[in-house]
This record gives structure tokens, C-alpha cells and sequence, in this order.
């Protein structure tokens, strides 16, 4: 049950941030960036498919790729098993 609960809210946090991400694409006081990265990866730690898309795009530079795999071990350590 926890492990199911933790799931939901995770997505929900991954949503909302997305959500706020896109928001800050438009309005010129938020800053879309960080909010849509920090989505995509939550979001990344529920679905396979999304994560999958990360490494896929980021391994074709190096530096960013260490650091994106660095912010999923540091999340995953935070959140535990999802």
C-alpha cells in the first residue's frame, strides 16, 4: 500500500511540476526550464518509457548524461523504491 501510495504521489508532484514548467514557458516570472526538469524526471522514476527517452537523447553528450544519471540515483536515493 505505501509503495503504491509513494507512486501516485510522485506522478502527481511529476505532473504538477511539468504542468508549472509549461506555465513558465508563457508567463515571463517562471522558469519553465527547471520546472520541466525536474518533471520529466520524477515522472522518469515511474515510467520506463520516459526514462528510457532521457538516455536516449542526453548519451549523445557525456557531461549531461553523468549529471542527468547523477539527479536520478540522488532522487531515487530520496524517494527509496518506487
Amino acid at each position: 500500500m505505501a509503495r503504491n501510495a509513494k507512486r501516485i504521489l510522485v506522478i502527481t508532484i511529476g505532473i504538477i511540476f511539468v504542468v508549472f514548467g509549461f506555465l513558465g514557458l508563457v508567463l515571463p516570472f517562471l522558469q519553465g526550464i527547471i520546472f520541466l526538469t525536474i518533471g520529466i524526471i520524477l515522472l522518469s522514476l515511474c515510467f520506463p518509457k520516459i526514462r528510457f527517452g532521457i538516455n536516449k537523447h542526453t548519451i549523445r553528450y557525456p557531461r549531461l548524461f553523468r549529471t542527468v544519471t547523477k539527479i536520478q540515483g540522488w532522487v531515487m536515493k530520496l524517494t527509496g523504491e518506487i
